[in-house]
């Protein structure tokens, strides 16, 4: 490939980081990778590999202060070391020809501003057009971007949009000035399957029709075969394996390739446990285990019959106008005893919502909750505290579902104490480290807080609070949808065990629909408050019976085709 038809070169690039101990972290060792013109090279592996870091590298977004990069290493944008360029060139390249994605639009957009303007503005420092001429070409780039009635959107606040929605007008502000590098980080991982179908099929568009190159960092390689042209696999800051989607795909070279593409949940079969990376990791082949029965039996014992379940919400309209917005309607199911009952849909659709209104952290309009005969939605907050014991929440995400003032071993015994488990402290203290034992975290994590975890850690101390109250219901709301597919697996696995050793039910609410395959004995499937569709989980995946599952079937990400590695 001749240096005209590469766009971007990165090489020997080498980036460390400060400790406050006085050590130092070396995020990247010394990796080197070229962009093509016109393509797509997706950057795939688990956090803490190193792609984040060096997209920001490439953005001259790293900090200053504490972040050392090596003097040899260099990013050749069209010939140019952007490591070397001044402040000045650096931002006048980013919004004009290198633009990115963050992950997470809620925190990438501004309030206080509405989404026309804020795409308004980079085309006016950018592409030097006036204030009505940006403002008209927004609603252009809102209708290239497929949000439906541009122009209302175009005055509408970031909060005011669905999360598909907002990221959307994040590809609009970052293809506004028509770049010739995208970056995007992450940008479909926490949308449900048609969402996360229709945004990598944007990019996909606009790639071709601006002729742009992309590089996709993403932790999940069954989202990128569909479309990425290159595949770059990296691991603690090394690429370990990197080719055409085809060869990656077909044949993967690298141990670690291979355990990424192992550790996601596959529709074809149903293993007794997913596999993990340190399975491929070992001297001896990995050996599949068996499948995995799954489903209802007639003699299964009922713990939970929800009935006729309503929730509305009051929707203001104007200064004193309200409108009930009915969430839930008339949702009804069983969970049986030691089962899985999956509920998936689109965002939207409801499913949380009945989650969290069998906590009561919602208030039913009508309907029964009936947990062993007796309504749960219909008792007083003082019988209710005992089967709160009974009934257990699992957030989706565990960065916010912790308190960061509190240390894990106070996390931990405080609903101990509340509900007067154990005689003393001491006690409580031995019952929460044969917890943390058993989600499989040393004993010594009770000193340290949240922030010192990753997400999968922290999840696993989600999961060991809940536990300490011997629950009977665990409800799963999409509690490993924001993990790397690894601690995923591993997540999953424990789930899993604990079911097998306590027989546990549980709800598993979530979006994607592979990994509720994987772990559901019956499936339910809601769109815009109401139950369509009700099965044993391979009856609904081998034979949908309703076409918006036939729909969010369609939408799930099934790695390599060949029209992702066409020329």
């Amino acid at each position: 490939m001749t240096d005209r038809e590469i766009l971007l070169s990165v090489r020997d690039l080498k980036v460390g980081f400060r400790l406050e101990d006085g050590g130092r972290f070396e995020a990247l060792k010394g990796i080197n990778f070229d962009i093509p013109r016109n393509r797509t090279v997706a950057l795939v592996g688990e956090s803490g590999s190193g792609k984040s870091v060096t997209s920001m590298a490439i953005m001259r977004l790293l900090p200053e202060f504490g972040c050392e990069i090596d003097a040899a290493s260099e990013i050749l944008f069209e010939g140019k070391n952007l490591l070397k360029a001044t402040t000045g060139e650096i931002r006048s390249l980013r919004g004009r020809d290198i633009t990115m994605i963050f992950q997470e639009p809620m925190t990438s957009l501004n309030p206080v501003f509405t989404v026309g303007d804020q795409i308004a503005e980079t085309l006016i420092v950018h592409a030097g057009l006036g204030r009505a001429a940006a403002a008209a070409r927004a609603v252009e780039l809102l209708r290239e971007v497929g949000l439906p009635e541009p122009e209302k959107r175009a005055r509408a606040y970031p909060h005011q949009l669905s999360g598909g929605q907002q990221q959307r007008v994040m590809i609009a502000i970052a293809v506004a000035c028509e770049p010739k590098l995208l970056i995007a980080d992450e940008p479909t991982t926490a949308l449900d399957v048609t969402i996360q179908k229709q945004i990598l099929e944007l990019l996909a568009n606009l790639q071709k029709k601006h002729g742009m190159s992309v590089l996709f960092i993403t932790h999940d390689l069954g989202v990128v075969g569909e479309f990425a042209d290159e595949v770059i696999v990296m691991r603690h800051g090394v690429i370990r394996e990197q080719g055409s989607s085809r060869q990656v795909f077909e044949a993967p070279q690298d141990a670690y390739t291979r355990a990424l593409m192992a550790c996601r949940p596959a529709l074809a079969h149903r293993p007794e446990r997913l596999a993990v990376i340190d399975d491929f990791l070992q001297p001896e082949p990995y050996v599949p285990p068996p499948d995995r029965a799954r489903g209802y039996a007639p003699e299964d014992r009922t713990v939970l019959d929800v009935q006729d379940l309503c929730v509305n919400f009051d929707i203001r309209e104007g200064l004193f106008r309200k409108r009930k917005f009915e969430a839930v309607k008339n949702v009804s199911f069983k969970l049986a005893k030691g089962r899985t009952l999956g509920i998936v849909g689109e965002s939207g659709s409801g499913k949380t919502t009945v989650g969290l209104t069998l906590m009561r952290l919602r208030q039913a309009a009508s309907g029964k909750a009936l947990f062993d005969g007796k309504d749960i939605l219909a008792m007083n907050p003082r019988e209710f505290k005992d089967y709160k014991r009974r009934i257990q929440i699992i957030f989706q995400n565990p960065y916010a579902s912790l308190n960061p003032r509190f240390t894990v071993g106070s996390i931990l015994t405080e609903p101990l104490r509340l509900h007067g488990i154990g005689s003393n402290q001491a006690e409580r203290e031995k019952i929460v480290r044969e917890l943390l034992d058993r989600v499989g975290l040393p004993s010594r994590a009770m000193g340290k807080y949240a922030h010192e975890f990753s997400g999968g850690q922290r999840q696993r101390i989600a999961i060991a609070r809940c536990l300490t109250l011997k629950p009977e219901i665990l409800i799963c709301d999409e509690s490993v949808s924001a993990l790397d597919v690894s601690v995923q697996a591993q997540v999953l696995n424990l789930l899993q065990d604990l079911q097998d050793e306590f027989k546990l039910s549980y709800l598993f609410i979530s979006h994607d629909l592979a990994v509720v395959k994987h772990i559901s004995d019956q499936v339910m499937v809601m769109n815009k408050g109401e139950v369509v569709e009700q099965a044993d989980s391979d009856q609904i995946y081998r034979a949908p019976a309703c076409d918006y599952t036939r729909r969010l079937l369609g939408s799930i990400p099934r790695g390599w085709t060949p029209a992702a590695d066409a020329a």
